[in-house]
Formats: structure tokens, sequence, C-alpha cells
């Protein structure tokens, strides 16, 4: 499929997808639409920022298009609040006109508001789990009716602790109706879940889901104790598009944020003890321009799904190596190109060494004075050049100089999720 013309789809949702500059689609949505319009399981893995959304609205507003039957008939679950609202935003933008909105069912919003929109006649739902979970316990919500069920981001509501109320939701559905899973990985846990609720499924994979995507550099800057802030504030002077800066924990992205805004650089922030009003705030406002750089922790690397980041920051390594695919991927998306920096104090070579052999990948290293360090693992090349970002020297003190966040030689990346975060990452969805 070379256009979304040659779809059969119907001409009204084919003149709102014009309407709404759509016109070639990503090789996901190639792929996945015509199977789904054809009724068929799908299972889908693919890197993030390949136009996954998509490729489940159209066959889901289709078959709500074709079916008269009144009551929630589409059910999509992910995992966070953010990425919940973009799908609903994605959705009211093409649906028709006399069509019902979306309802969204999220944590963190008042639920009056919510529960108004199914109750006048909402079609499809949009739902993280946990709160999905807790409208079936007090009999707010039926899902009787449910044709089609789509996982979104699904090994994400795996990691979060999800499976439970995954499976107490799916029990209550319709045996006959159509699944639509999307996932960067498909391991474990994972594949035994789209064994449990898919017929016959279709397959489809898309590149490597485990690695960046090629369309990204990735370089890191060893620094000093206290040198993050002045390579960071390098790194900005020299960048001309929107950043989005990665901070290891809630306090430190506090920091970072306020210290910009002083410097007079316009940031936001984002973290799981904000309130969704500001979050909300927070991603409009850097969606639109209003703010040039988004700080955030990991409950932004996925769920944010903002075009024309220039840069992704890692001002700390994460603490799941999986978490650095995840944000480098806000960046490099629907085939533009785009940058991933990381800071990393020398203690934390190692700790750098085990994400990239894990995750197997290479990451340029690029020392204090801009020039590219030569790995003991490769022999360097003639193509290998100093980024113009990195030309300067960092340790300007007398320029400026702020701390953001002195704690930030902690621990790298492990393996799992402690019982804690788990419960932590339930809560802020």
């Amino acid at each position: 499929m070379q256009s979304f013309s040659e779809l059969t789809l119907s001409p009204s949702l084919k003149e709102r997808l014009i309407a709404a500059k759509f016109s070639t689609p990503t090789p996901v949505q190639a792929a996945a639409i015509p199977q789904a319009l054809e009724g068929k399981d799908v299972i889908a893995t693919a890197q993030t920022g390949t136009g996954k959304t998509l490729a489940f609205l159209l066959p889901v507003m289709e078959k709500l298009a074709q079916s008269v039957t009144p009551g929630i008939a589409a059910l999509v679950l992910v995992p966070t609040r953010e990425l919940a609202m973009q799908v609903v935003t994605q959705y009211n933008a093409l649906r028709a006109k006399q069509s019902q909105p979306a309802a969204l069912v999220v944590g963190g919003l008042p639920e009056g508001r919510q529960l108004d929109a199914i109750r006048k006649g909402a079609r499809l739902v949009v739902a993280t789990p946990g709160r999905l979970e807790e409208y079936l316990d007090r009999r707010l919500v039926s899902l009787s009716g449910v044709k089609t069920l789509v996982l979104d981001e699904a090994d994400r509501m795996l990691d979060m602790g999800f499976l439970p109320a995954i499976r107490r939701i799916v029990g209550v559905l319709p045996r006959e109706r159509q699944t639509l899973c999307f996932s960067a990985t498909m391991e474990g846990a994972m594949a035994q879940l789209v064994r449990d609720y898919t017929k016959n499924p279709v397959r489809l994979s898309f590149g490597s889901t485990s690695k960046p995507s090629e369309n990204v550099r990735l370089q890191a800057f060893e620094v000093p104790e206290n040198g993050k802030p002045d390579m960071l504030f390098n790194l900005l002077d020299n960048e001309t598009g929107r950043c989005l800066i990665f901070s290891r924990t809630k306090r430190g992205t506090e920091r970072i944020a306020k210290s910009l805004n002083r410097q007079g650089i316009n940031a936001a922030m984002i973290h799981g003890d904000r309130s969704q009003s500001q979050r909300t705030a927070a991603l409009t406002g850097f969606q639109r321009g209003q703010y040039r750089v988004l700080v955030a922790t990991d409950v932004a690397a996925r769920g944010i799904h903002v075009q024309d980041i220039a840069h992704v920051i890692n001002y700390d390594l994460p603490d799941v190596a999986e978490n650095f695919i995840h944000r480098v991927g806000r960046t490099g998306r629907a085939g533009e190109r785009g940058v991933a920096s990381t800071l990393f104090l020398r203690e934390q070579r190692t700790e750098l060494f085990q994400l990239e052999r894990q995750l197997g990948i290479k990451i340029e290293r690029i020392s204090a004075s801009g020039q590219a360090t030569p790995r003991k693992d490769r022999t360097p090349v003639a193509s290998d050049r100093v980024p113009a970002h990195a030309e300067r020297t960092y340790n300007n003190h007398e320029r400026r100089s702020f701390h953001p966040d002195r704690t930030a030689s902690a621990p790298g990346p492990r393996m799992a999720r402690l019982p804690g975060e788990i419960l932590q990452a339930q809560m802020e969805s």
C-alpha cells in the first residue's frame, strides 16, 4: 500500500484523512491496517515512532462506522495517562461530527467527566488498566458489547504490573471479538498474553525493537563530578530544535527545569508528583512551542508523542536498560533524524558499557574537549568527526553554572523493577 486512498475505507473517513494531511502510510500502517480491516487478529512489534496509533485507530473507526449498535464497541488499553489522552485526541480529530467522542478512562482526572462520556453513548473507550478495573469493580461500566480490543504498548503495561488488571478486564469481554496487539517486544509474559487472547493472529515485525532507530545518532559525554550542568548548557546552546531531557529522579527533574528557567531557557517538567493538569499543561506547551525544553523522568519515556524532537539528552543513566530505548525513541521519529546524548561520570563507565552490551549497541564517546574518544573494541575510522555542539569546552564556569542534581551519579542500568517501583508506576497511571 502506497497511499491511504488505496484502503477500503469509507469515503468520509478518507476525506478526513486528507484534511488531516495523512497521505502516505508508514510500513506498520501499510501492513497492519489492511489485515485489521479484514477482521483478523494482528500482533505487531515495532519501534516507537512508527505510527502504531493510526494503525489501529483507522480499522476501529471503520468498524464503528459500519455498526449502529449502541454502547461501547471498542476498547483501547494503554499504559499511561498521556498516551491515552493522545489516542483520544487523535480519534476525536478524525471522527465524523455526528459520531460520539471517545471516552477517556484514566487515573488522576475527575471521574465525573469520564463517566458522563460513557453514559452519553461513547462507543470507543481509551483507558489505563487500573482505572478501568476499578470502574468494573464498582459496576460503573459494561464491556459486554466490545467487538474490538486493542492492547497498545502492551509490554510496557506488563512492565508496570498491570497484568492482573488486564486479565480481569479481558475476562469480561465477549469471546467473539477482534484483538489488535502492538508492542515493542514479544517475549515471556508478553508472548503468553497474546497466545491467550488472540486467535490465529497475523504476526508483523518491523526492524529491531530492542535497539534505537538507525535515524538517531548516539553519543556520550564523560564529564567530571559536577560537570553535567555546563555540558548540558553547551548542548542546549548548540541545538535550535526541541529538546527532551531525562532525569533519574523527580527531585532532579525539578532542579534542572528550575535552573534552566533561571538562565532564560523556557523549560517545563513532567514527573509522577505533578498533577494531571500540570503534566497536561507542560506537554501541551512543549508541543506548541511555548517551551523549547521538556525535563522528565521515565514516566515520559513512553506515551509522549511529540513531533520534531531534535535532541534527547540523558542527564542521568536510566534505572532500567530498556528505558534507554524508549527515551531515545522520542527523537528520530517517522523517518526524521535525531540526536541522543548521554552524560556520565568516570565511575559510570562500566555501567554504560553494560548498557551497550545488553542492548547490543555502540555509543560514540565524546571527550570533555570535544574530541571523539577511540573505543578499545573498535578501530577509529576517518568518518569519526566531532559534532558541532561539542567543539567548545563545557567547563565554562565564568559564563554560568548550575548544579541541578548532585546525586546524579547513582547506579545505572539494572534488570528488573523493584515492587515499590511497580506500585509507583501504577499510581502514576
